[in-house]
């Protein structure tokens, strides 16, 4: 059972399961027989782990096309705002995981017949950066606009211009430390040459996954109850939608995968040798990273008549509108105050 996302489990030429013990160097692992045994019985575990891995790189190769897409256009050809930058770099967080699950399941596929494979460390450091990463912009997503709905003036008129930039670049920066010292990539390339131990390091970016998703769920729960129990009426935008939607297909989908490693962690192996579960879960979260870009773009059709290749870029405009940001700076922020004093 493979106990760390940075583990690669492999198969056998018979197509039976394999762990690579990963205790020989950075860059070489040896593939040994979980307990000392190579399975030869063909068990419905083993059939739904194959289904997974086949069903998830369908998803990979409908998802990056749709990142890269998202990627391109709000990285250049389109003008960004405070919630765009965040679109902008979860999609970068779904393209590298749905890249690397698709390298790592290819090499599965096509697994050659040698006892030693050798892949690069990195490669497992950014399953692990790019789920930390993207929940982390999830996060940072729903408490923006549950600033911007709680606080509309400050939001508007005092909020600093580039806190989305400086922001998305601190998170990089955590997820990409947190990374490294996680699991067996922190054994493998610093030897517990740290000031702390590796265990512990783990346990901090453990904890700093719950406490993202606390985070997540009360500001969104916040957010939520305000639109729908608030005393002043605040429309519905797409770009509200997009939160909501986005939100709830990582709590359905994405989620399963950071509890399934938490929990294989802190009471240790979970599946008695099986490998269903994980597969399932990395499916789910590649269906939830593929999700993301055909949520945009159907959020920013609706309505709308003709779907034409050029026509995409107008769509993902549209799903960033937010009709309150729309009007500009001291006429936006005094018909705002206005409002709220005849309240």
């Amino acid at each position: 059972m493979c106990s760390c996302p940075f583990i690669l489990c492999s198969r056998s030429i018979s197509g039976d399961f394999i762990i690579k013990d990963s205790n020989i160097s950075t860059w070489e692992t040896t593939i040994t027989a979980q307990n000392g045994s190579i399975y030869t019985d063909s068990s419905q575990c083993e059939i739904l782990s194959q289904a997974m891995i086949y069903l998830s790189l369908v998803f990979t190769l409908v998802g990056m096309p749709g990142n890269a897409i998202v990627l391109w256009i709000l990285g250049f050809n389109m003008r960004r705002n405070a919630f765009s930058v965040y679109i902008l770099n979860l999609a970068m967080a779904d393209f590298l995981f749905l890249s690397f699950k698709f390298v790592h399941y290819l090499l599965y596929i096509i697994n050659i017949s040698s006892i030693f494979i050798k892949i690069p460390i990195f490669l497992f450091v950014v399953q692990t950066l790019s789920y930390i990463s993207g929940l982390s912009f999830l996060s940072a997503i729903s408490v923006e606009r549950c600033l911007s709905v709680l606080w509309p003036i400050w939001y508007r008129c005092r909020r600093p211009r580039h806190t989305s930039a400086v922001t998305c670049a601190l998170l990089w920066a955590i997820s990409l430390l947190l990374s490294l010292l996680h699991g067996e990539a922190c054994f493998l390339l610093f030897n517990n040459n740290l000031f702390l131990s590796c265990e512990t390091l783990n346990y901090i970016s453990d904890y700093w996954s719950i406490v993202l998703f606390v985070v997540l769920c009360g500001s969104s729960l916040i957010l939520l109850v305000r639109i729908v129990c608030g005393t002043q009426r605040i429309p519905v935008t797409r770009l509200f939608m997009i939160i909501m939607l986005t939100v709830l297909f990582f709590l359905i989908f994405g989620l399963p995968f950071g509890i399934y490693f938490l929990l294989q962690k802190w009471f240790g192996n979970l599946n008695d040798g099986n490998m269903c579960h994980l597969f399932v879960t990395v499916f789910l979260y590649c269906v939830n990273s593929s999700a993301n870009p055909i949520i945009y773009f159907f959020i920013g059709s609706i309505r709308h008549q003709t779907f034409q290749r050029k026509s995409l870029k107008l769509f993902l405009q549209r799903a960033m509108q937010d009709t309150p940001e729309e009007e500009g700076g001291e006429r936006a922020c005094s018909r705002k105050a206005e409002e709220l004093e005849t309240l």
